[in-house]
């Protein structure tokens, strides 16, 4: 049978209408959803916050935990005549700032409508306790539970970081994890593992009459959302080490930076002058405090100061020269008071001379360094100093210099190397040669990187010619950290060329005093430490102190770097210091002999040296 037009639009009509039934008994009878939306009008929900997870060290210590706190909640629509005077005392506030609040609310009661805001921020249990027993002369106020920080241990601010209120700016970058009032990680471990410490917010279901009051649970509950807790972080970081740390830098302004070497590990990450994890506890207090410290204790300088490496960038040349071919351990070189070409003259301090390449790292001589970097760059090997210059480069940056090293902490600063194509931009191509960049021999000139660069060369070192990417969170049950922090990172130099430079290293320590050996006094009896002192120039004041460390020599647990701004020599102030938190990783404790050194250490005051804006 033919249809015709009228039978044609029936059936479209009929196979509509169809549709339009089917989908209005999905939305009204089987989708819940959609039932939810429509008495969103007669609900009210009410937040869950979710407990944070606990930051431990790599024994199990707790270095972050949690206590609760109450957020003091108002719904101005539900708000009675009430006593102004009795609440103030009860919550330990001013009547005034109550009435303000009211006044505000009242101001902007369209806007709020029936919204609960936040009037008071994470008051303590206590003063919750007390309003909660006499909670029912304040209608349309309540208390709304949430964890906040507790740090049971002093494990530095700058390294735990802390968590605020997120911001617009902070909202606008995740539109769908964050709202108002909510709290996230801001700096250190705190920002760096946000995603697995903050866990996810739950909710309470509230059904209100018509005036607006709250009368019952919405489905006995059932429709509820648990928050879901946070999960644990358990870092590197071994915080009595760190604890230690902090004392030796206290009063002082620089890094101390401490590595297992055959993992990558971070044990100990200080920066001084630091945050107290006291401040920390209640930041919003503290901030213009700390932000105002002209040392500015919230500048993370272990992984943020561009610093020169001074002559603890030695050791790269050293190897980079035995790789090269341009220089073996037998190779002497002459010291008059330092390098003289021209009428120029790179100083030096006094020793014998010549020396070889053992002797050269022992006593630091300046002067040796400047003809291994020349025969680098005058290599005939090299079709000019474009090529040889770009080819120390790489090898450079094969030790992890002049870029990022990739850590799991935030903010890490990928520091400088020079290449050809900055001179040429400098001095017009051809127009400098190996004498002009002479001082990138001892580690200065256009060289900066972070004491995080340093300590990572000083693991190099001591692994033979491999690194870890360094670290501070390790796998745990609910955290796998990247395989790449497990993968080993070769330089460009022959491992078999790292035992000639450690002797060096061992001798300037374990040479005794009166031999030439410029770390002596980081000698600790039975545990053959290897280093190399550092002295870098300062335009602003006295020198900058370095120094670089591992024990024991043949099998490496530990590797230190320690700078100390404006401590003059090497030996002076770093070395000591890295020394002192290498016996006390490895002894856990200081011997007698060295007491006096400790005493001098830990009351030590360089502030008044350093120069602030």
């Amino acid at each position: 049978m033919k249809l015709n037009r009228e039978n044609k639009l029936l059936i479209g009509l009929c196979t509509a209408a169809a549709i339009l039934i089917a989908k209005l008994f999905t939305i009204q009878i089987l989708d819940e959803d959609y039932k939810l939306d429509a008495q969103n009008n007669s609900m009210v929900y009410t937040t869950i916050y979710p407990t944070r997870g606990i930051i431990h060290d790599r024994n199990g210590e707790i270095l972050v935990g949690n206590k609760v706190a109450y957020d003091f909640m108002v719904t101005p629509r539900e708000v009675e005549e009430f006593d102004t005077l009795a609440l103030s005392r009860v919550l330990d506030v001013s009547p005034e700032f109550i009435k303000d609040k009211m006044a505000e609310y009242r101001k902007f009661r369209r806007k709020i409508g029936w919204q609960t805001v936040v009037m008071i921020k994470q008051i303590p249990q206590e003063t919750y306790m007390k309003f909660a027993e006499v909670a029912y002369k304040f209608p349309g106020f309540r208390g709304q539970a949430r964890s906040i920080r507790e740090y049971p241990f002093n494990a530095g601010g700058n390294l735990l970081g802390y968590v605020s209120e997120v911001d617009a700016a902070y909202m606008k970058r995740h539109p769908d994890e964050y709202k108002a009032g909510d709290y996230a990680g801001k700096t250190g471990i705190e920002a760096a593992r946000e995603k697995e410490l903050r866990g996810e917010k739950g909710y309470n279901i509230w059904l209100r009459d018509s005036r607006n009051k709250i009368m019952s649970r919405y489905e006995d509950g059932a429709q509820d959302k648990e928050a879901v807790p946070g999960n644990d972080i358990t870092t590197t970081i071994d915080a009595h080490l760190q604890h230690y740390g902090q004392m030796l830098m206290n009063n002082k302004v620089g890094s101390l930076v401490a590595i297992e070497p055959s993992t990558g590990e971070v044990l100990t990450m200080v920066s001084s002058p630091g945050i107290d994890v006291e401040m920390l506890a209640d930041i919003g207090k503290h901030y213009g405090e700390i932000s105002s410290n002209p040392y500015k204790p919230m500048f993370n300088r272990a992984v943020q100061a561009p610093y020169p490496p001074g002559s603890v960038f030695k050791l790269v040349n050293a190897l980079i020269g035995l790789e090269e071919e341009v220089v073996y351990p037998g190779t002497q070189y002459p010291c008059r008071m330092g390098y003289h070409f021209g009428r120029n003259k790179l100083g030096c301090h006094e020793h014998r001379s010549p020396i070889n390449l053992e002797e050269s790292i022992m006593m630091s001589c300046n002067a040796y360094y400047c003809y291994v970097l020349r025969d680098l760059l005058e290599n005939p090997e090299y079709g000019s100093f474009d090529e040889s210059m770009d080819k120390w480069n790489e090898y450079v940056k094969s030790f992890g210099f002049g870029r990022k090293l990739g850590s799991d902490f935030p903010s890490e600063l990928g520091g400088f190397v020079p290449d050809s194509k900055y001179y040429n931009k400098v001095y017009g191509k051809g127009g400098w040669k190996a004498t002009t960049v002479i001082s990138l021999s001892i580690g200065q000139g256009e060289l900066g990187c972070t004491p995080l660069h340093l300590a990572n060369l000083c693991a190099t070192i001591a692994n033979r010619g491999y690194y870890h990417i360094p670290h501070i969170v390790k796998d745990s049950e609910h955290v796998t950290i990247d395989p790449k922090y497990k993968e080993r990172k070769y330089t460009m130099v022959d491992t078999t060329h790292f035992p000639k430079v450690i002797k060096g290293m061992y001798r300037a320590v374990n040479s005794g005093f009166g031999s030439g050996g410029t770390a002596s006094i980081a000698a600790v009896e039975g545990l053959d430490i290897c280093g190399k002192t550092g002295t870098a120039q300062n335009p602003h004041g006295h020198d900058h102190s370095i120094f670089i460390c591992f024990a024991p020599m043949d099998d490496p647990k530990i590797a230190v770097a320690a700078y100390v701004e404006n401590g003059g020599f090497g030996a002076t102030w770093a070395a000591p210091i890295a020394s002192l938190l290498v016996e006390k990783y490895l002894n856990g404790e200081i011997s007698d002999k060295r007491k006096y050194l400790e005493t001098r250490v830990l009351e030590g005051d360089l502030m008044d040296r350093v120069k602030v804006k």
